[in-house]
């Protein structure tokens, strides 16, 4: 929006909205490869270490990498008519797409960078590592007692 010089309206609103929804739908799919790798290398016993986690999360994000980009493709490719048209109305769509255009680079370096890095820092510190100590996880104490 900033490099097209375009201000915040309410079509800009509606294309982010509609890249909000696509990035949550292909950020939940990308949870859900993490998971399914996560529990078939816990379910193998190969979770013994930091780095067995970090290969283990490294094995489902790779998996998201070409539906992503073909997800990512596909938006372009259906938003770049939009970005390049100049006839009645090009003007409201340009600040529609213009959104979704900047936000599927950025949804494509979160989702494969960042999402599996917080999913690692996530499953490290709650399950894995007491796992890789041998014992149990630690009880969570409340005020009211230990759940």
């Amino acid at each position: 929006m900033w490099a097209l010089d375009y201000n915040v309206s309410i079509a800009a609103w509606v294309g982010m909205i509609a890249l909000m929804g696509l990035d949550a739908e292909t950020g939940v799919f990308m949870l859900l490869f993490l998971d399914l790798s996560y529990e078939d290398a816990k379910a193998k016993g190969l979770l013994r270490s930091r780095a067995d986690l970090h290969e283990a999360i490294i094995h489902g994000a790779v998996k998201r990498v070409r539906p992503k980009m073909m997800t990512v493709a596909a938006a372009m490719m259906g938003l770049m008519p939009i970005m390049w048209s100049t006839g009645a109305g090009a003007d409201v769509m340009k600040r529609v797409a213009a959104p979704m255009v900047g936000g599927l680079g950025t949804s494509f370096l979160m989702e494969l960078l960042v999402y599996p890095a917080i999913y690692l820092l996530w499953k490290w510190r709650s399950e894995v590592r007491h796992l890789a100590g041998g014992g149990q996880p630690a009880p969570v104490v409340q005020e009211g007692g230990v759940l």
